[in-house]
């Protein structure tokens, strides 16, 4: 396709530069601070993705705390359960997405409504009927709330076996029910309806509008797109989302980009991004979480800085590179290290259980001075972890 219009050539260091800036990388304080800034890095980023593993603090607060120096845990807590600024549904996995864009997601609460949900088939309607009702009598709840539960085994590794359980799940995903808090890992489900307030719902984006939506998103977050990065893992998207991109390169509002090592792939950009592609980066030490929106689409992690992260935490140990839970360590624009961290809530420290110099950017006359930066970076990440 975008052989039929001029594209830019785009070495890598410029295209690093983008992604940074585009991710808010490249400052210290580019949300601000207190609630506000949560509310705000999460409508920029487009989603924030939620995980289980806690052998540091949830990535949810890592990814925020990276881009909010003095984030607190109670912010994100204001923002989803108190001015409801942001909600939770499923992007590439479970998220937190700006309240203001639940409209295009509506079709996938409506699809669910109508096929159900492959994780779930086997919720009974009578299982369903009951946590509805009583989460219409007597309010939100958790699924501690509900223990007359008989068990059943489970459909898939991850299944859970009460069937309450399941049942708010299939309703949360059907729109029908929103988590109203999370406590750890531990949810509050509501009325979605109730917990905002609305006399109506909002009314469903078209499929014109989510591909526009889509593509938008990806182009605020990562400055430099592919079909790949805007549609990660959602292969269904792409062929609506190409017939976006080839509107508005006919239009001139993007342009194809020849990104050095990409190959064929395919790349876009806006023609402002592009302006400002030489400025150099600034050299503030990030330690990311492994599903930092850096970090999580590994290929193009890989192919813009030449850094190819492993999440190990379901390897063997004795097959592990880097560690359980290795976190990458920017500084600037390069990826210099991968540190296996864990926090021993117990006795109250950080503790580097290994730690691996990769890439091009850390060179051994260089490593002197960069461990001096990254430990001191480490001294806030581990003020972090122990916060209350």
């Amino acid at each position: 396709m975008s052989g039929a219009k001029k594209s830019r050539p785009l070495t890598k260091a410029e295209a690093r530069h983008i992604w940074l800036r585009a991710q808010r990388l490249d400052t210290s304080s580019p949300f601000g601070e207190g609630p506000p800034a949560t509310a705000a890095a999460v409508e920029h980023l487009g989603y924030v993705q939620i995980d289980t593993i806690n052998v540091i603090e949830r990535c949810h607060h890592h990814i925020l705390w990276t881009r909010i120096p003095d984030y607190r845990r109670a912010d994100l807590r204001q923002a989803q359960s108190v001015d409801k600024t942001v909600f939770e549904y499923w992007t590439h996995a479970l998220s937190y997405v700006p309240a203001k864009d639940l409209r295009f997601f509506v079709p996938a609460m409506m699809r669910h409504r109508r096929e159900g949900h492959k994780w779930l088939s086997g919720v009974r309607p009578a299982d369903l009927r009951k946590v509805l009702t009583l989460i219409r009598r007597d309010g939100a709840l958790t699924i501690r709330d509900i223990d007359d539960d008989v068990l059943v085994d489970k459909e898939h590794l991850w299944a859970s076996r009460k069937p309450s359980k399941r049942a708010l799940q299939l309703a949360f995903y059907t729109g029908v029910l929103t988590i109203s808090e999370r406590n750890g890992m531990l949810k509050t489900y509501e009325l979605m309806q109730r917990h905002f307030g609305w006399d109506k719902p909002p009314k469903p984006a078209s499929a014109r509008e989510a591909s526009a939506y889509l593509l938008d998103r990806a182009l605020r977050a990562q400055g430099v797109v592919s079909l790949d990065s805007i549609c990660h893992l959602d292969a269904p998207s792409k062929p609506s989302i190409r017939r976006s991109i080839e509107a508005r390169v006919r239009a001139k509002q993007l342009v194809p980009v020849e990104l050095e090592g990409a190959g064929k792939q395919e790349h876009w950009a806006r023609p402002e991004t592009l302006e400002s592609a030489g400025d150099a980066a600034s050299e503030p030490v990030h330690i990311l979480s492994p599903f930092d929106p850096l970090i999580i689409q590994r290929k193009r992690t890989h192919l813009f800085f030449d850094y190819e992260h492993r999440f190990e935490a379901y390897v063997p140990k004795e097959k592990r590179r880097f560690g359980y839970f290795a976190l990458p360590v920017l500084v600037g624009d390069d990826i210099v290290a991968a540190l296996d961290l864990k926090t021993d809530r117990k006795s109250r420290e950080l503790l580097v259980q290994r730690w691996s110099w990769v890439g091009d950017g850390a060179p051994r006359a260089a490593r002197k001075d960069l461990r001096r930066r990254i430990e001191e970076e480490l001294h806030r990440f581990e003020r972090f972890q122990l916060a209350e």
